[in-house]
């Protein structure tokens, strides 16, 4: 296995927007664009541990997003819930909450939220606790991946929403899909490529699967990356980029499908920023084909089709 060292520019540098916030997540969105939850506090933890879904102090959040470095703005305020994703959903913002409690009998936490352009409650439903990943399509399916917590239980959920790991809703919040195929313990790694092709990497198998085919007549399949705790990847559907997995911060693997369901050994790639240093990002997303990094307030970002041809 061999390596490289790719050197990177910032696409954007959203400093002007982030005085008095701090920065939740970026992610792309089905429509090319970069999507930034930004908030003007921080939650301080439970216990020094459990970061609370909803509190009594009120939030504002902002969304960025960016393409072509030309950056708009969403001030959303008078928030009580937590939030740690901004997707766009047709023609709203949808924000998700990771954590969401469950107190008895109807009485639960509706951690999604859609919002209008002008930062206007739309509707909140529930999308279930323990959610580790949220990618929308463009005709407005919202798939959900679930860490363990999710999975098996917590915050009061002794049937949890996220039990099978993988869910598809509808933009009304109503289930359209489930896995029952893979034995998700912690849905580390989801990347929704379009409305017909769905890929996610779990534990404990370490496995990447694809569902394909639309909703209707899902099909899933199943190839090993020989990979183990990687927290993302991205696919042009011939070339996979992973996160180099357990212990590997600050490592990718670039791989390839030359034989059906087996990915070649590949070789490691270290990015650099501007300054030609090691990129240390606070937050990274994986969407198709691309990769975002967010550090400090400048965002970067680079395909797999780059990668091959350096």
């Amino acid at each position: 296995m061999f390596h490289k060292t790719i050197t990177l520019r910032p696409f954007a540098d959203i400093s002007e927007y982030t005085e008095g916030f701090e920065i939740v997540s970026a992610q792309f969105g089905t429509d090319g664009c970069v999507y930034v939850l930004l908030r003007n506090h921080i939650p301080e933890r439970e216990r020094g541990v459990l970061v609370p879904s909803a509190t009594k102090k009120t939030y504002t959040y902002k969304v960025l997003y960016a393409e072509d470095n030309h950056i708009e703005e969403v001030v959303i305020k008078g928030q009580h819930f937590n939030y740690h994703y901004v997707q766009p959903l047709k023609r709203h913002l949808l924000l998700v909450g990771a954590r969401g409690s469950y107190y008895g009998a109807g009485k639960y936490d509706l951690n999604a939220k859609v919002c209008d352009y002008k930062g206007n409650t739309v509707r909140e439903f529930l999308l279930g606790d323990g959610i580790q990943s949220v990618q929308v399509t463009e005709e407005g399916i919202i798939w959900t991946s679930y860490f363990d917590e999710g999975v098996f239980g917590n915050n009061g959920w002794n049937e949890p929403i996220g039990a099978n790991g993988l869910l598809a809703w509808d933009e009304h919040g109503n289930k359209l899909y489930e896995d029952h195929v893979a034995d998700i313990a912690d849905c580390y790694a989801l990347n929704v490529v379009n409305d017909e092709e769905t890929w996610f990497y779990y534990y404990t198998d370490f496995l990447l699967g694809c569902v394909s085919g639309g909703l209707q007549q899902p099909k899933v399949t199943f190839m090993n990356p020989d990979i183990s705790g990687s927290s993302g990847f991205c696919t042009d559907g011939y070339h996979f980029l992973f996160d180099g997995g357990y212990g590997k911060s600050g490592t990718y693997i670039l791989k390839k499908n030359e034989k059906p369901a087996r990915l070649t050994k590949g070789h490691k790639i270290h990015f650099l920023n501007e300054k030609a240093e090691p990129l240390v990002p606070l937050t990274q997303d994986f969407r198709g084909n691309r990769v975002l990094f967010c550090e400090g307030n400048l965002l970067y970002q680079v395909s797999v089709e780059e990668l091959v041809v350096y």
